[in-house]
């Protein structure tokens, strides 16, 4: 009778797989080239496969080819991390014309920009976190090259951040209070600013985002404009090479989404209720990302890292028979 029993519960458990197979189908799934995009691609396609019975295969990705494929070719199927407001337009009319989806927000907080000083300058002065007390302070953030001036470290040349740092720059009258834009040269050599800084317990100001390991291996602080935020008019002017007589205003959070197709969505909609509930948060992912660079890990490592670590975050995202599925494909790695 046992024997039976136990038969007859194997086959439901097979039949069940079976119907999640053929619910979902093959999936692919972008793989971009950036650290948070690669790691959300490798959790979305074990747990697609193994909570959701689906046939899933990671596809190399980038934000502009990517999304053009999505919406001219159906292909591929999920696009696990787009920072969508950089081809916006034609993201929006893939929606309307029924090609994709914005199935859920890749960062519950968005995509996040700003001015930011190390948090043990804060601790020791709280004005620094205010534009005011960071302007009458100016002389603490000395200039590497002319002991006259106070250093503004700005976003690498010829990236789009560029522009609306340096209209910042002006709009705040960072100039009148005695800084200089410091061009990095690159990404890297951005970060290694504030790593050095940090090593050093000197201190630090300029422009950086979030998620990023940076953020992640080294705390601070964004700096309040007292502006609030207007989103039109940073849209319209502070992003712009034109933009005359520049006002102030925070960086509004950009907006991170899980992109999905269509055809996807209609035959799989428990994967896209999954695709719907997963998110982190920035201080989750800068702290993984820190994780992944500190260990040089691949995305398929830091997805073991994040789904054996860190149940707290994943299990929140799927019923307790999925997660159960995920845990028992997990113990067989």
């Amino acid at each position: 009778m046992r024997k039976l029993l136990a038969a007859t519960v194997l086959l439901t458990a097979i039949s069940a797989t079976k119907a999640y197979a053929s619910e979902c189908g093959k999936v692919t799934i972008a793989d971009m080239n950036w650290n948070s995009a690669t790691l959300l691609a490798n959790v979305d396609r074990f747990i697609l496969q193994h909570g959701y019975g689906c046939e899933t295969d990671l596809v190399p990705g980038d934000t502009m080819p990517t999304g053009t494929s999505m919406v001219e070719k159906g292909e591929p199927d999920i696009a696990p991390e787009f920072w969508s407001n950089s081809m916006k337009a034609a993201l929006d009319r893939g929606v309307e014309e029924g090609r994709i989806l914005y199935a859920g927000k890749s960062f519950s907080d968005g995509g996040e920009e700003g001015f930011w000083v190390p948090e043990y300058m804060v601790k020791k002065d709280p004005s620094l976190a205010t534009i005011e007390g960071i302007k009458k302070n100016a002389k603490l953030f000395k200039h590497p090259e002319d002991d006259d001036k106070s250093a503004f470290y700005n976003c690498p040349a010829g990236w789009n951040c560029q522009i609306s740092a340096g209209n910042l720059f002006e709009a705040l009258k960072l100039e009148d209070a005695g800084f200089e834009l410091i061009d990095p040269g690159s990404g890297a050599g951005l970060s290694g600013s504030i790593a050095k800084a940090y090593e050093r317990g000197e201190a630090w100001f300029g422009y950086y985002w979030a998620p990023t390991a940076v953020l992640g291996k080294y705390k601070m602080v964004k700096v309040d404009f007292g502006s609030g935020i207007d989103a039109k008019y940073f849209k319209e002017c502070l992003t712009n090479t034109e933009c005359v007589d520049p006002k102030v205003s925070m960086y509004p959070p950009s907006n991170v989404d899980t992109v999905i197709t269509t055809s996807f969505a209609k035959r799989s909609p428990a994967a896209v209720e999954y695709l719907g509930k997963r998110s982190f948060t920035n201080t989750q992912m800068n702290s993984l990302l820190a994780w992944m660079e500190d260990n040089q890990a691949d995305g398929e490592a830091v997805m073991e890292e994040v789904l054996t670590n860190h149940e707290d975050i994943w299990v929140k995202w799927v019923s307790p028979e999925v997660a159960d599925r995920v845990r028992g494909a997990l113990a067989d790695l």
